[in-house]
């Protein structure tokens, strides 16, 4: 489902991520774990389209359910962004001015899709985590629980391949982040998507099929 070679990063004369290789399997939940500043939000963001590969790495790739994305242009990526790629943040970043219900449907009206068949996804969605009372409320009137649901349900409109998944638990109680943890398997078997998930807990880090350790720039073997 993913396959990045030789990934490195630079931000002026830092260098982020020297030489990441890794290999993601379709289905698979993925953690990667490390300390502050080891690179995971920076790979996190390439792997995900939304920050790019150094160009004068000739030799580096990122492929994506067989795409290699180096050979999109602008307008291309952001269509296979759209419709491929799903991403849930520590905050939902939810807008507060449109109900959840709304929020949801955001990323499908992006991609063309028509009113209808998005609010039945959506609704779909929506009971499916928990939230079939929840539609017409909006993010201020929700539990930071059921925003984070909503976010969920957000980024999985489109039937994304892959959901990136960055701090997902980071500011919710105990009692939320294990019912989101859980959630990503029960996603997993539903619908088949791949996971990754940058996190700092350890519960969720070690639930996953395979988990990743970074260290200065790198995966550690």
């Amino acid at each position: 489902m993913i396959v990045a070679k030789n990934i490195h990063k630079y931000y002026d004369n830092l260098h982020v991520l020297k030489g990441v290789n890794l290999h993601i399997k379709k289905g698979e939940i993925v953690s990667v774990v490390g300390s502050s500043g080891a690179g995971k939000t920076t790979l996190l963001q390439i792997l995900g389209t939304l920050d790019f590969i150094d160009k004068k790495d000739t030799n580096s790739a990122l492929i994506i359910n067989n795409q290699e994305i180096n050979t999109l242009k602008e307008k291309k990526l952001a269509q296979f962004r759209n419709e491929h790629i799903g991403f849930i943040f520590q905050f939902h970043q939810l807008l507060p001015e449109f109900t959840a219900l709304e929020n949801v449907c955001i990323p499908a009206y992006i991609g063309g899709k028509s009113k209808q068949e998005t609010e039945t996804k959506a609704k779909e969605l929506l009971d499916f985590l928990g939230l079939s009372h929840r539609w017409h409320h909006k993010p201020s009137e929700l539990s930071g629980g059921e925003q984070q649901r909503v976010a969920v349900a957000r980024a999985l409109i489109n039937n994304p391949k892959v959901i990136f998944a960055d701090e997902p638990s980071g500011n919710l109680d105990s009692e939320s982040a294990e019912n989101l943890h859980n959630l990503f398997f029960e996603l997993r078997d539903k619908y088949g998507q791949t996971f990754v998930i940058v996190t700092h807990n350890e519960t969720l880090a070690n639930m996953a099929d395979r988990k990743l350790v970074m260290k200065d720039g790198v995966i550690l073997d």
